[in-house]
């Protein structure tokens, strides 16, 4: 019931409706913090060595701390591994986004067993870029595509979202970087004079874009979204919806690591296409993939 997303006073109030006996708050939170050592324990589990994708997303959630209600981001890191299945490495908590910090996250990957990762795919996440290049030098860091053009639609009235969507297709659908540029002017010189600030990310973040153009369509559709990792998040969702304040950083901790469990059970199928996926990994990273 707390990985639903139930609130300690929901379980009590449904053990008392279902069973007929009462059980106080303090009692199921008392219960739920057994599970808090396996949280220890899991958050330092050894990894595997290389990781051909890397998918980081945020979930933001409101936190009651010493009486104030403030705002604190789940980050969640979700692997691919070389057996093709989808792994959640670490959740951490924080409220705060720079260089340093995901130099510290990414330096605890490398201490639990990471030495390799192909392809790390994040939102703008601010000094993910500058960390990923220090503790994984090797490692390309692509920018999330579909982040991206939600972005740039955030602010379009409907009456012209769609077709300022259906020209976004034309940049990151496009055969090579060249045309991908083309595109970018034609649609960059069509929608800048009625959307000014418009397609400003597109061309301050073209080196995070372009990585995806030397990929066949099958890479593409693995790597220029964290659609991957959309599952988990719609998951933790509904912990937003059930939950509008969580009681402490300890409850957010337990209910993210449950949550992250119960979406992680349906996760039966491999990676679509994933051997045509790895094979070209494996030509464009040669010899840096398991054989």
């Amino acid at each position: 019931m707390y990985a639903k997303g139930m609130t300690t006073r929901q379980i009590s109030e449904t053990i008392e409706g279902i069973y007929g006996f009462e059980t106080s708050e303090g009692f199921i939170s008392d219960v739920t913090d057994k599970i808090l050592p396996q949280i220890e324990d899991w958050q330092n589990r050894p990894l595997d060595e290389v990781y051909p994708i890397l998918y980081i997303d945020a979930i933001h959630y409101s936190v009651r701390d010493n009486g104030v209600i403030r705002k604190l981001a789940a980050y969640v890191i979700l692997g691919i591994n070389a057996e093709e299945r989808k792994e959640v490495l670490t959740i951490s908590a924080g409220d705060s986004e720079s260089s340093k910090y995901w130099l510290s996250v990414l330096n605890e990957l490398k201490n639990r067993g990471v030495k390799d990762i192909l392809i790390l795919c994040a939102d703008g996440l601010s000094g993910i870029k500058e960390a990923t290049a220090t503790a994984f030098p090797k490692t390309e860091y692509q920018r999330c595509i579909v982040h991206q053009v939600r972005n740039t639609l955030k602010y379009v009235p409907d009456k012209d979202r769609k077709a300022f969507a259906a020209d976004l297709k034309t940049i990151y659908q496009a055969a090579d970087e060249k045309k991908a540029l083309e595109a970018l002017e034609r649609v960059t010189e069509k929608w800048t004079p009625k959307y000014p600030n418009s397609m400003k990310r597109w061309k301050d973040n073209r080196d995070a874009v372009s990585p995806i153009f030397k990929f066949s369509g099958a890479v593409r559709k693995v790597i220029y979204t964290t659609n991957a990792i959309e599952s988990l998040n719609s998951t933790y969702r509904k912990l937003n919806r059930q939950r509008s304040v969580f009681p402490s950083d300890t409850a957010l901790l337990k209910a993210v690591y449950l949550a992250a469990f119960e979406a992680a059970k349906k996760w039966t199928m491999p990676i679509r296409n994933w051997g045509q996926v790895y094979g070209e990994l494996g030509i464009m990273y040669e010899g840096r993939l398991p054989e």
